[in-house]
């Protein structure tokens, strides 16, 4: 039975090869890429409408979604998209979780490279979508853009976006620890649920600072289609900040979590 397995019988998968050619050359690695790309663009387009619909309805004053929405918008979709593709490609759409796993030698270099590209041709096609169907006030909105807010300097910004994406992508590798899903059986399902909570939960902490990025194709498909200085202004912050927090993460769950840790 797979939940009578024991530190004993389990032994760690091999770390993947920094530079694996060979993937090239097989389907599975294009097929991964596809659904990616396909589930980046999905969530830039559900998730930019949700944050366009809200500020519209606070612009008009007449209720709509408010930031628990909005939450829950980005985390039920990464539940969601995780759960589509998770066999695939392993459900990153995001490239600092991509890297984050690149750290852990659990994808290779190119992969990791080809899943970010991919990554943010989704986000740039799922954002400019939202703008052909709603360019009645996508501007006046901001895009769905990623801001540091007024009132906060950059370096809380960069803080809530290294602390939040922390929180990410250690609950990624936590719920998709090889030892864990050996042991229970119903990981499929509860690893994308865990995830996407994860992004909920950060999501209600982050968004009065920073709109909450801690996913750099997201924050760069919205600013790329916006278009606009002051979403390119603190820019930077929604790729630094979750880079560092996924590498933390990464060492954190290598040494310190990892179930192979002494």
């Amino acid at each position: 039975m797979a939940s009578e397995v024991s530190a004993k019988d389990y032994h760690d998968p091999a770390p993947v090869p920094i530079f694996d050619v060979v993937e090239l050359s097989q389907w599975s690695f294009y097929k991964a890429l596809i659904a990616e790309f396909i589930a980046t663009l999905l969530f830039l387009y559900v998730t930019v409408l949700t944050v366009i619909g809200y500020k519209s309805h606070v612009r008009d004053a007449c209720g709509g979604l408010d930031h628990l929405g909005i939450a829950w918008a980005f985390g039920g979709m990464i539940f969601i998209l995780a759960y589509c593709i998770a066999d695939i490609s392993y459900g990153h759409i995001n490239p600092a979780v991509t890297f984050g796993c690149l750290l852990a030698r659990q994808v290779s270099l190119i992969r990791a490279v080809m899943y970010m590209v991919v990554q943010c041709l989704g986000a740039i096609i799922g954002a400019g979508i939202v703008q052909a169907f709603q360019i009645g006030f996508y501007e006046r909105n901001g895009g769905g853009a990623n801001m540091v807010s007024h009132g906060y300097s950059k370096g809380v910004g960069l803080g809530a976006e290294i602390i939040g994406t922390f929180v990410l992508v250690y609950t990624v590798f936590s719920a998709t620890d090889p030892k864990r899903k050996a042991k229970n059986s119903n990981a499929p399902v509860l690893a994308p649920l865990s995830i996407g909570f994860a992004v909920f939960m950060v999501h209600l902490a982050t968004i009065p600072i920073t709109g909450t990025g801690i996913n750099p194709a997201r924050s760069f498909g919205a600013a790329v289609i916006y278009n606009k200085a002051e979403a390119w202004d603190d820019h930077w912050i929604f790729w630094v900040g979750p880079f560092i927090g996924a590498t933390i993460a990464a060492l954190y769950h290598r040494f310190v979590m990892s179930a192979g840790a002494a």
